[in-house]
């Protein structure tokens, strides 16, 4: 394929947004979506059983794929709906010994709305701020802490600066107060090493496409020792033990086990692969470019997340002259959003270097080549809006 063949595609820079689907797992797939089409739920004959196999192989691929034993891992429809179980359920049901919650500023949208939600129903909450590295600190998760403790929630890895917190410590302190450890792990699997038991997570939230699975599919974990109970969000027909009623789809519950099994195996190498394919990005923009800040640790950061600020450019106005790239602008769930990100608020930046920030994410089908044309393109337009920007301060004076 020539260089102007693949071109008429933008260049995919928004790995965390969403993963292209790997065509290993569409294959896996596909015979579930015609003649292997039965319910998983029928258990009176050969098609649901058929289906039924597949889905608690799928199981055991994900459970394989953090630590945890198939009979932990309940599938829900993403990492929103899991995560709202894990904070609303495991609220309600032990609010009557214990109702305080600790989390931190810079959650998914998720999270702190389930936990505004809980506060609204007299649970109370403690919000942790978080360093310019986007990192908790321990002492002061240390400080929060009251003997009505019940949940701890922290994101595994930041969805837009990549950063990984210290899950394991944060777990042994959160066992040493009795109280449990959520942990949001949507962007880190795949990404990074899991273990439940090893990092001392109690419950955990995962989804298929951001880790190159089909999208609609999530699960979560919820540990048996010690055993978390929590109160179910919907009623229904009693899937899933109950904890969340509804017929599974078989199809993409085999492609979410599939990916898991594919992350686990490719991990090695395309973590390396990731991370200097981003380093060098990174290098070329900070030869060619002055002024271009970093946001958040580049130490404890997921290889292929790259978040820049770069002074004197709007960011809206740079990516509507690339078309042909694309990437975003903080956080891409809340993208519809004009206002600053509230995550790199949280670390520190003003609204100006917020709002002239790129969030890069590099993934399992990046190039070499994809690569260095975004740093030329990149290059060739923050140039531009630069001279043009001090042409225009050049008139005013």
């Amino acid at each position: 394929m020539s260089n102007s063949q693949k071109r008429r595609q933008p260049v995919y820079l928004d790995n965390h947004a969403t993963t292209p689907t790997d065509p290993r797992v569409i294959e896996a797939m596909q015979p579930y979506f015609s003649e292997k089409f039965g319910n998983p739920h029928s258990g009176s004959h050969y098609y649901g059983w058929e289906a039924e196999e597949a889905v608690e192989l799928a199981r055991a691929q994900i459970a394989g794929a953090i630590g945890a034993s198939p009979e932990e891992v309940y599938f829900t429809s993403g990492a929103t709906e899991a995560n709202n179980i894990a904070l609303k359920g495991v609220t309600r049901f032990y609010r009557e010994k214990k109702n305080h919650i600790i989390t931190c500023v810079s959650e998914h949208p998720c999270v702190l709305d389930s936990a505004l939600d809980l506060e609204s129903e007299g649970t109370r909450v403690t919000y942790l701020p978080v360093g310019e590295d986007g990192l908790i600190d321990i002492d002061e998760l240390k400080e929060a802490f009251t003997e009505d403790t019940l949940l701890v929630s922290i994101m595994t890895v930041q969805n837009e600066i990549g950063t990984v917190q210290s899950m394991a410590e944060i777990g042994a302190l959160c066992h040493e107060h009795k109280a449990y450890l959520h942990t949001d792990a949507a962007q880190a699997l795949g990404k990074i090493p899991l273990d439940v038991r090893a990092m001392n997570i109690d419950l955990m939230s995962i989804t298929g496409h951001k880790v190159y699975g089909p999208m609609g599919l999530g699960a979560l974990y919820i540990g048996n020792k010690p055993k978390v109970r929590l109160t179910p969000l919907f009623s229904g027909g009693g899937q899933e033990k109950g904890i969340r009623p509804g017929t599974l789809p078989a199809p993409i519950c085999v492609g979410f086990g599939k990916a898991c099994e594919l992350a686990v195996d490719e991990m090695p190498i395309e973590s390396k692969k990731l991370e200097i394919m981003r380093d060098g990005l990174l290098a070329k923009l900070q030869g060619a470019i002055p002024n271009i800040y970093i946001n958040g640790g580049m130490e404890h950061r997921v290889p292929g997340n790259l978040n820049i600020s770069v002074e004197n450019v709007d960011a809206e106005s740079l990516m509507a002259a690339l078309p042909d790239l694309a990437f975003s602008t903080g956080s891409a769930c809340s993208s519809v959003s004009q206002d600053s990100s509230y995550v790199l608020n949280a670390i520190g930046l003003s609204n100006e270097l917020a709002e002239s920030s790129l969030r890069i994410g590099l993934g399992r089908f990046t190039t070499e080549e994809d690569v260095d044309y975004a740093a030329d393109r990149l290059i060739e337009e923050i140039s531009i809006i630069r001279e043009n920007r001090q042409v225009l301060v050049g008139t005013a004076a």
